[in-house]
């Protein structure tokens, strides 16, 4: 085996490893594909915009309704103030913000200003898993490619 071989697959072993863009999927139940089972083929992640993201997966519960909506955190932490503060791997119960809609005097009762529509809102957190990480999949497939490419060159 030749040094420039070599070199290739240090410099592709190096490069996989800086890749730090988290990848999450981004849709919402009420398009196709998005429910439960997540069809992957049509939605295969995209990344996130902030360096420390974290992939969240928010399920809105009301009766028989389950609506789920997979983002980045820092997409939905404009306009939700129901995030729990705990944001470590896992799931837990939205946080209750008695502040919110209290100053609105609104006389139209189909506008939820409370946010008290859904009767359980559960908040996932991941950036581990599947399609929740920084890549690392990559390092291991470059790995095992150049582990089998010095066995055959050994045998």
């Amino acid at each position: 085996m030749s040094n420039r071989n070599v070199i290739t697959l240090v410099v592709l072993a190096l490069i996989a490893v800086e890749g730090n863009a988290l990848y999450c999927y981004r849709c919402n139940s009420n398009s196709p594909g998005c429910g439960t089972p997540l069809n992957w083929l049509w939605y295969w992640g995209e990344t996130c915009p902030e360096y420390d993201d974290k992939c969240v997966k928010i399920i809105e519960r009301k009766g028989a309704e389950t609506i789920l909506t997979r983002e980045c955190l820092s997409s939905v932490r404009g306009f939700r103030t129901d995030i729990p503060a705990d944001k470590y791997e896992g799931c837990r119960p939205a946080a209750k913000d008695v502040r919110l809609g209290h100053y609105v005097n609104n006389s139209i009762t189909q506008l939820d200003i409370h946010r008290d529509y859904y009767d359980e809102v559960t908040w996932c957190f991941c950036y581990f898993d599947h399609r929740c990480n920084g890549a690392a999949g990559l390092t291991i497939s470059v790995s095992l490619l150049a582990l089998i490419y010095f066995a055959r060159g050994l045998i």
